[in-house]
């Protein structure tokens, strides 16, 4: 599902929002959850749950409680209550699967302060919605350049009116803590509303923004990804990833949340390698690991002195000899070892299309017979010449 600026446009090419990254008008599917209950109904006797969970811009989420008994289904703009006036979202869950959510995010159903939904929103309630979005983008234009000229070490990076425009929501980030006063005394006499200024992290930044990974997919964190847990360089490492800053940072200026979507695997596979700082006792020499391959099982060692000489053997192996030298025993060499893993290296081919020829689909080249008639014309001529001589 899509919205609207998405649609053909009229030489049949795509229209988009021209919001590379992320959607422009919110209505992209962004941090969705899919209703697998959708299809179920409630067993004899069961009232429906009445919390829906309604999605603001750039993926902001709250839950609200149905009190008035509307029927609401997902996609529905409704007009919920504020701290003050209402504010507009649009509805994304409904049924038992908000309990569900709510459960994780622990979030009471008694809660005595809970906000509610109003009603559905009427046509005025859209209109004022959209203009006050409308307005965003030139405020943020303008807000960024109030800071600078107060020269705040901070950066505006999004603005977010309420539903009825009677509040902006200015999100920034920054570095330490910032004194932003007279940069709210500005704010308010230019824009003629309410302020409120709000820090975010840049992990959270990054989400709002929306953008492209070097994956080249959307980023995890503006579609999906809602827990954002620390991430050390010691998940790089154990990954034996190069610790390039360049690569290994993020739109957000830290290090990659998918540097730990593997770990768990690479620390279970881990566990059956010993340490690479546990030298080999041999008796040709002492060798020490410098190279690892986790997914082959494989360590290379290298005695002291014969840097250049790397010897392949298994992690089994590497084991087996580091048990015999707690024992004080040692092995003649590495060589032995590594002598049974010679590997063939010669890489065999096969026709993958089967005994078609690559060219079956070319067209064959036409010979061009009216040359070869004149050809054979002008080879005859002196044979009827020497004929008409006889």
């Amino acid at each position: 599902m899509a919205c609207g600026t998405c649609a053909t446009g009229k030489d049949g090419q795509p229209k988009g929002c021209k919001n590379n990254g992320t959607c422009g008008t919110d209505s992209c599917n962004k941090l969705t959850v899919f209703d697998w209950l959708a299809n179920m109904s409630l067993p004899d006797g069961a009232e429906p749950f009445n919390w829906v969970e309604v999605r603001f811009k750039n993926g902001r989420k709250h839950y609200y409680s149905n009190t008035e008994n509307l029927t609401l289904s997902i996609g529905d703009v409704v007009a919920t209550q504020a701290e003050y006036g209402h504010d507009v979202g649009m509805v994304t869950l409904t049924g038992e699967l908000v309990r569900v959510q709510m459960k994780r995010k622990k979030i009471s159903e008694k809660d005595p302060e809970a906000f509610k939904i109003y009603r559905k929103a009427s046509q005025k309630d859209i209109n004022i919605w959209s203009e006050a979005r409308d307005r965003e983008e030139p405020m943020k234009v303008k807000a960024r350049q109030f800071a600078i000229d107060l020269k705040l070490q901070m950066k505006i990076s999004d603005i977010e009116f309420q539903g009825d425009a009677s509040k902006a929501t200015f999100y920034y980030t920054a570095e330490d803590r910032v004194d932003f006063r007279e940069l709210i005394k500005l704010f308010a006499k230019e824009f003629k509303t309410r302020i409120e200024m709000r820090q975010v992290g840049f992990r959270q930044e990054a989400s709002r923004l929306g953008g492209i990974g070097s994956c080249g997919r959307e980023l995890c964190c503006s579609t999906w990804l809602t827990d954002f847990r620390s991430v050390s360089t010691s998940a790089a490492r154990y990954q034996q990833l190069s610790l390039n800053p360049l690569k290994l940072a993020g739109q957000c200026g830290k290090l990659k949340c998918c540097l730990n979507y593997e770990l768990d695997t690479y620390l279970d596979a881990l566990k059956d390698f010993p340490k690479t700082d546990v030298k080999l006792q041999t008796e040709k020499g002492v060798a020490v690991c410098q190279k690892t391959d986790i997914f082959k099982g494989h360590m290379w060692y290298a005695y002291e002195g014969e840097w250049m000489n790397w010897h392949k053997i298994t992690t089994d192996q590497a084991n087996e000899i580091i048990g015999l030298n707690k024992q004080k025993k040692k092995v003649a060499s590495l060589e032995e070892y590594a002598s049974d893993l010679i590997e063939n290296t010669k890489t065999e081919f096969e026709n993958v299309v089967g005994q078609d020829s690559l060219t079956r689909f070319d067209s064959p080249k036409r010979r061009n017979k009216r040359k070869n008639n004149r050809g054979n014309k002008r080879r005859r001529k002196p044979q009827s010449k020497k004929n008409n001589a006889k």
